[in-house]
């Protein structure tokens, strides 16, 4: 199974950080840090992902 960055799956969904950060009820700071791999995604956000993207969670690339 290929994987993919949350960045691409966002783009391809297209939505914004900003439209992500508030599905995830974090900042778009917050999330921009995550997306770009300098913090790390609880699971509990992961969870929340697979389901805005549609896709099963082993499907996430991390940076």
């Amino acid at each position: 199974m290929q994987k993919l960055s949350i960045a691409a799956l966002r783009i391809n969904s297209k939505m914004t950080q900003e439209d992500v950060a508030n599905a995830l009820g974090i900042t778009v700071l917050s999330y921009r840090n995550k997306e770009n791999g300098l913090s790390e995604f609880k699971f509990s956000e992961l969870l929340i992902l697979s389901e805005l993207f549609k896709c099963d969670i082993s499907i996430f690339k991390h940076p």
